[in-house]
């Protein structure tokens, strides 16, 4: 749950960023959220979700 919240977190503020430097439009973003919204009710959904938690599984386990 955590690892979601943070990637949620770190979307919404690229897309912030994005939409102030003028890179992003408003309609883009309408699309991308729509699209995840869609994603998120697909068959699709477990698959993207074990794919973010092995990634975030495999950056934790980088030493310095």
């Amino acid at each position: 749950m955590s690892v979601s919240i943070s990637v949620v977190l770190l979307l919404v503020i690229l897309a912030v960023i994005f939409l102030r430097s003028g890179s992003l439009k408003m309609t883009h973003a309408l699309v991308c959220v729509l699209l995840g919204f869609y994603l998120a009710s697909t068959a699709m959904a477990p698959t993207i979700q074990t794919g973010l938690n092995a990634t975030a599984n495999m950056v934790s386990s980088i030493q310095p």
